[in-house]
Parts: structure tokens; sequence; C-alpha cells
């Protein structure tokens, strides 16, 4: 994450230059994001990023040599690494979702518009994740069969309170901070505050390794 006033350093890796030249050229227009490399694979990328500092990477899913998936692996699997937006045409890209399973912090359309992809980044190197809660529930649902929750009973449940694993399972079914507060007659406050635990207590980063947690635990199931 950075610092306030410190620009929002960032890697675009794209097997495709005109791809790559595109987000160079909208990014370089803003005053508080800054471009500190291309790759063109993801074995470039871990090369890249082995030397160079950077606080969000946007990553290509099908590329040569290396592909998002495993490259997503390996830098978020680093301490203090960088946060990675997957690129995903998401009606075929099913590898999407084993993006996210492997710590992505969201993904964008290739056609996303470029306000947008700047709105992503800045929301991603704050903290948070981009994808909408439903679009995660349908993405997780779609790819239900990638899916491999625990035979077991996940321990780390054991760590929840009763109310926290409530909304977990809320944020799983797709729903927004509001709704889970009217659902649960609680305030939003309180709703944030509970998820704040949860994230704390699992040593998770954000609202879609939640997802991805609660499915992988068995505390939720995919829809049929």
């Amino acid at each position: 994450m950075t610092e306030t006033n410190n620009p929002i350093r960032v890697v675009v890796v794209d097997d495709q230059p005109l791809i790559r030249a595109g987000f160079a050229m909208v990014l370089a227009a803003q005053g508080d994001i800054e471009v500190v490399g291309e790759a063109e694979n993801g074995a470039d990328a871990l090369k890249l990023l082995a030397r160079t500092e950077a606080d969000v990477v946007i990553m290509d899913i099908r590329m040569p040599v290396m592909d998002g998936v495993e490259a997503t692996q390996r830098l978020t699997r680093l301490p203090d690494g960088p946060r990675v937006l997957v690129l995903t045409t998401f009606d075929t890209d099913e590898d999407a979702f084993a993006a996210l399973q492997a710590g992505a912090s969201g993904f964008l359309l290739k056609n996303t518009p470029p306000e947008e992809v700047v709105t992503a980044i800045r929301v991603v190197a704050g903290g948070e994740s981009v994808v909408a809660p439903r679009v995660t529930r349908r993405l997780l649902d779609r790819f239900a069969g990638k899916l491999t929750p625990s035979a077991q009973h996940d321990e780390r449940l054991d760590l929840l309170t009763l109310r926290e694993r409530e909304v977990l399972e809320q944020v799983a079914e797709g729903l927004s901070n509001s709704e889970i507060a009217t659902r649960l007659f609680i305030a939003e406050g309180t709703v944030k505050t509970h998820f704040g635990k949860i994230l704390t207590k699992l040593d998770l980063r954000d609202r879609v390794q939640a997802v991805i947690f609660a499915y992988d635990s068995g505390l939720v199931r995919p829809r049929s």
C-alpha cells in the first residue's frame, strides 16, 4: 500500500504490446499513478518485480511461458508483495476464477473503460477489492467445478463468533454491507466492524479472499 502523496506504482503484464501501450498511455496521464514497468508474460513479470517495487500489478491471464494464474500465485505469497488485478474476458477466461483463488484482488474486463481502470487501481492500492459482491458470487457459481472445499472441518472457522460467521455467509452470498445490515437487523457500521474482525482473524486481505475462504472451508456451497 502506498503512503499519502506518493504515486501508486503500477506494472502492466500482457503479451499484447498494444494492450500494454494503451494502459501505459492512460495511466501516464494520472498525477497519482506511475507505470514503473511492463512485461509480456508471467515469468518476465516476476523477474521485473524482483528488482522493481510496485503497488499494483495489472495481470493478463493467458500468456506464453508463464500464465497470469501462476504468476499471481507466486506474487501473492510474497510478504508485502504487490496487489494483483487480473485481466479477463470473463465469459471465456475460466482461469479468472483460479486467479482469484490465487489471491488476486479482483479482475478487470479487457474492454473496461479507461476511467474505470484508473479507479480500480486506486481502490486496490488502498487495500480493497474491485469485484462487486454479486459478480464474485456469479463467477464462483459459474466455475463451481473448480472448487475444492475441504473434506474436513476447517479449524479457522472456530476463530469466528456466531455473528461473524453469519456476516461471512452473507458476504459470500454476494450481499453488500447495507444489505447484510438489513437482513441481520444490525447497523451497517456494525457489519463493517464484524467484517474487519473476520479479515484479521482469518488473515485475509479483502472481500474477494473472504468469499474464496467461505467456499474453500465449506461454509457456503456453490449454487447448482
